[in-house]
């Protein structure tokens, strides 16, 4: 991999984890376009990963803090509607997390064959994420006040689905909160401070194949340098989307983006 290459990524996967077009998906359109097997750059998908998480706690820090003070703070746990707004926040977190942990601890190798099977599966997705976007940007379900945790189980579900290549992580919780009824401008934090641990755990376990298949030579192989622009790329567009997200849900403006998938889909079944 060139550091041009890296640095084309880096931007590719900062911006689209946070726009709902999905990142695996570019990722794996990408990656076909430039002749790269995601097999031999696996010190640079996890560098990326650890830089998008890092942008996301660079731009919602209020909110993690805010979390952690009310976590921490003198309270009763005997019920969940005791819990004051932060703590209830996090547990909500917590619940979200558990379909997608269900997913990635038993259904992890038949994960990874589908993102080998190539890009067919990337556009059917692309076009799953549009009609995803259509239907939450036209139906007018009842606004709720706050996340429940029902609806951050089903929220979870939704990001659980979304390991497939193509279908939007953002995209698909985001959508499924709107129709839900939960309100967009607590919705995309909520939406991208969920999604913090799965990403973390996905970085930790392929650091783990890392050190187990190659260790450091993977690294050497791939190039300091070039991974350092890859993370740069990532953390900065990854800042820069992550803010512009949380705009864009607030305006309701997500159709856009729903056509934008369905014309990439389309062509990346025709063409790809």
């Amino acid at each position: 991999m060139s550091w041009l290459e890296s640095l084309l990524l880096g931007l590719l996967q900062g911006l689209t984890e946070y726009l709902p077009i999905s990142s695996s998906g570019h990722l794996t359109i990408a990656s076909s376009l430039f002749g790269i097997d995601g097999e031999q750059n696996l010190a640079f998908t996890v560098i990326v990963h650890v830089a998008t998480v890092l942008s996301t706690l660079v731009v919602l820090w209020k909110e993690i803090v805010w979390i952690f003070r009310d976590l921490f703070s003198r309270q009763s746990w005997k019920s969940y509607s005791g819990l004051n707004e932060g703590t209830r926040y996090a547990v909500n977190i917590v619940i979200s997390m558990i379909p997608v942990g269900i997913v990635g601890l038993f259904f992890k190798d038949s994960i990874e064959d589908i993102f080998g099977s190539g890009t067919t599966v990337v556009g059917c997705m692309l076009l799953v994420t549009a009609l995803l976007l259509a239907f939450s940007y036209y139906a007018k379900p009842r606004q709720k006040e706050s996340i429940s945790c029902g609806s951050a189980f089903v929220i979870g579900l939704a990001q659980a689905v979304a390991v497939l290549p193509g279908l939007s992580r953002s995209g698909s919780t985001i959508a499924t909160g709107l129709l839900l009824g939960n309100r967009k401008d607590k919705l995309a934090q909520f939406s991208f401070l969920m999604v913090i641990p799965p990403i973390l755990g996905e970085a930790l376990l392929d650091a783990k194949d890392l050190i187990e298949q190659a260790g450091a030579s993977a690294v050497q192989e791939t190039g300091t340098s070039v991974l350092l622009v890859g993370f740069l790329a990532a953390f900065v567009s990854g800042m820069a989307a992550c803010k512009w997200m949380i705009s864009i849900v607030r305006k309701g403006k997500l159709i856009y983006f729903g056509i934008y998938c369905a014309v990439a889909g389309i062509l990346t079944l025709l063409f790809l």
